[in-house]
């Protein structure tokens, strides 16, 4: 049986980083024996150009029906004044396709320390579960001249959902849970608080800690070894988990996947970087490691994911890296080098 994958290009650099990525898929399912089928869809700016949404029915479909979706990027500036956004089509995607968990790993590779703004990354192995789909980014708003509103709401379903997730993640880890909120302030941080203490009576064995936004976006900075598993809601966590990742040295290294009960998109944390679109220097190293998550969460290939994070650590370790990290090798340049690293003694 083939294993249906959906990718979705999207804009910017996100087809740079997709082929490179789909060219070390193909070199490792030759070796595993993975089958799988690709469909390509239009998503986000390609798609309005194309068909004025940036969510086609069409792509919709696919997505509904795949083993995994792989997502490139998303985003133009020529978008920004618009009524439709490409934006616009993720959020959709995400309500649809009931991707309710965005799960965003944090290590930090040995050969990026000296990226890092931060002192002492040694031993920084954390992973952030943010709520997706509710929150203040799926409440009405309104704006007009001299006022605006942003409502924001969450159900005691879907805080508890989102916690299960965490604290089944921190299981397989260190076992604790830093559950992040504004309980002090907000009500629907008060509810946060509330449910994820009673979720975590659930889970003896796992230490669950409650930390303040402001204070968590401190300790990042100046101790981020003290992270395991960071549970947070939807809008703390997006700033929050790009906070993070600018300790690994780059954007273009981290990966992440937004999971639901039956559906899961891979996609790299960073954005379209239009400036740089056509250009061939993308790092694509995210969407290789976002192939990883998929191989090993979505496919059960654990070893297989295992085998392209070692070759990417091995490329690193030789210097060859793009722009952002200081180095002249080309997208293409970075894919060829992990394949050739790819090891199954």
């Amino acid at each position: 049986m083939r294993n249906k994958i959906v990718t979705l290009a999207g804009d910017g650099i996100g087809p740079e980083i997709m082929e490179a990525g789909l060219a070390v898929l193909e070199k490792v399912a030759a070796h595993i024996g993975f089958k799988y089928e690709i469909m390509p869809c239009k998503f986000g700016g390609d798609a309005i150009d194309a068909y004025g949404t940036p969510l086609p029915e069409e792509t919709l479909e696919a997505a509904l029906h795949a083993d995994a979706i792989l997502h490139g990027s998303i985003g133009h500036p020529k978008f920004d004044h618009e009524a439709i956004r490409p934006e616009q089509g993720l959020l959709a995607l995400r309500k649809a396709l009931g991707l309710f968990a965005n799960i965003r790993p944090l290590k930090v590779y040995d050969a990026l320390k000296a990226n890092s703004p931060v002192k002492n990354v040694e031993a920084v192995d954390f992973v952030v579960v943010r709520e997706l789909t509710g929150g203040i980014y799926f409440g009405e708003h309104q704006l007009s001249e001299h006022e605006a509103t942003d409502h924001c709401t969450y159900t005691r379903q879907e805080i508890e959902r989102v916690a299960r997730v965490a604290f089944e993640l921190a299981r397989t880890r260190r076992k604790k849970v830093t559950s992040i909120d504004k309980q002090n302030v907000l009500a629907t941080s008060k509810l946060w608080r509330s449910v994820v203490t009673e979720v975590g009576k659930d889970y003896p064995d796992v230490t669950l800690v409650h930390q303040l936004v402001d204070s968590a976006a401190m300790l990042l900075i100046t101790n981020p070894r003290e992270f395991d598993v960071i549970l947070t809601e939807n809008l703390f966590g997006d700033i929050l988990t790009d906070e993070a990742a600018a300790i690994a040295g780059t954007l273009g290294v981290m990966a992440s996947s937004s999971i639901g009960d039956t559906s899961a998109l891979y996609e790299p944390i960073h954005g379209s970087a239009p400036d740089i679109a056509g250009m061939g220097i993308a790092n694509p190293i995210g969407m290789i490691m976002s192939i990883a998550m998929m191989l090993a969460s979505s496919f059960g290939e654990k070893e297989a994911a295992l085998k392209i994070e070692q070759a990417v650590q091995k490329t690193l370790e030789a210097g060859i890296v793009t722009r952002d990290l200081g180095g002249t090798a080309t997208t293409a340049e970075i894919g060829e080098a992990i394949i050739a690293r790819l090891s199954w003694k």
